[in-house]
């Protein structure tokens, strides 16, 4: 397609699949898009392994990596020390997840102590764990980074610029694109509301003529629509309002490929586009995630104020992490509990098929919806 993302990235299509599973990385690229692995919940020896198994598969096809180094979070410029970080969380928030879990017959003493097993996902987010998984990336045939949360420090965009890689950074306010434009950023990610992870309050529709509108004054710099974007022809008016393609995340959750439990995939394709919410009970900043009782619990007037990022997944990762292993093995209680990130699309995610056919369906939807367009300016 004639779009910048596409000579920018060397791809067919201007599809972006954001994806935390090697398999869809693989299967998106080698159907003409660009696949995407999150790389923030891993340590440097699994990147490496991760990267490697791509590079084994992908038939040297363009893929990247994503990263995530918050602007504002606690502890941001100090020596990362996860003993002190456990220091800073209330007893409250030990008993509170804890009663949750057991409030849905899952014995959870262990829970009732704070230690540093959550705390992986704190050090990746600080600029020195940043670059240690970056260092890895680099020395592998990426032809994107991207950074969500902030505009990327200027190391990473120099890394950028000396590995001849484009930098992405995602937002979710006009102010945070110039931001963006005026530190050297190559590709806007924008992000509306309707997004799962990390999101901000401007739905799509609204967010992206805004921020192509509020750049030019500072440079055209090439937009990657994000947001609830799970067809073609969501794709294809997102471009007609002034972005060069489209960055996904949620609609890989549901496919063959996908890593998350097939209890969480049933829930996905069942559910309609009201059963998100979008919550800082899971990293202390606002995202969106699946309802359940887990989410429900947090937003109920009952429970604490969730805590600053580090710290809130330090209180939410570990016991997810136990919620996802007893319903991977039937309890029931844990299945109900099981959520995910996701944004509103999943009200149109209504089958679970190969990523690279999803790929495949976007090309047709959007066509479709080139079509129609083309349709209305005929006499």
């Amino acid at each position: 397609m004639n779009s910048r993302i596409c000579e920018m990235l060397d791809i067919e299509f201007p599809l972006v699949a954001f994806t935390h599973c090697r398999d869809v990385v693989v299967a998106v690229s080698k159907a003409g898009g660009c696949g995407v692995l999150g790389a923030v919940g891993m340590s440097p020896e699994i990147l490496e392994q991760e990267l490697k198994w791509i590079d084994d598969h992908i038939d040297g096809k363009p893929y990247g990596v994503d990263v995530l180094i918050p602007n504002k979070m606690v502890g941001k410029d100090e020596k990362f020390d996860a003993e002190k970080l456990v220091g800073m969380i209330p007893q409250e928030y030990a008993d509170f997840r804890a009663d949750v879990l057991e409030n849905h017959d899952i014995p959870s003493p262990e829970l009732r102590n704070i230690d540093t097993g959550g705390s992986g996902f704190a050090a990746n987010t600080q600029s020195g764990g940043a670059k240690a998984l970056l260092d890895v990336a680099f020395q592998h045939p990426i032809k994107l980074i991207a950074n969500a949360l902030g505009v990327p420090p200027d190391w990473m965009l120099q890394m950028g610029k000396d590995n001849d890689v484009k930098v992405a950074a995602l937002l979710g306010t006009a102010q945070h694109a110039i931001n963006q434009v005026k530190a050297g950023v190559d590709i806007l990610v924008v992000s509306g509301t309707e997004a799962g992870g990390h999101c901000g309050s401007v739905s799509t529709m609204v967010l992206i003529p805004e921020v192509y509108e509020a750049i030019q004054p500072y440079g055209d710099v090439p937009i990657l629509a994000a947001g609830g974007i799970v067809t073609g022809k969501q794709m294809a008016a997102a471009m007609t309002m002034g972005a060069s393609g489209a960055w996904c995340g949620s609609v890989w959750l549901t496919t063959v490929e996908s890593e998350i439990h097939p209890v969480v995939k049933e829930k996905m394709i069942a559910a309609s586009s009201s059963q998100t919410v979008r919550s800082r009970s899971r990293t202390g900043k606002h995202s969106r995630q699946l309802v359940s009782p887990w989410t429900e619990a947090w937003e109920s007037d009952k429970a604490p104020d969730p805590l600053p990022m580090p710290l809130q997944p330090m209180v939410a990762e570990p016991a997810l992490a136990k919620v996802n292993k007893l319903a991977e093995g039937g309890h029931d209680g844990a299945k109900g509990l099981a959520t995910h990130w996701v944004g509103q699309g999943v009200g149109l995610m209504n089958q679970s098929i190969s990523a690279s056919d999803v790929v495949m369906e976007f090309k047709e939807d959007f066509l479709e919806a080139y079509e129609r367009l083309d349709n209305f300016m005929q006499e």
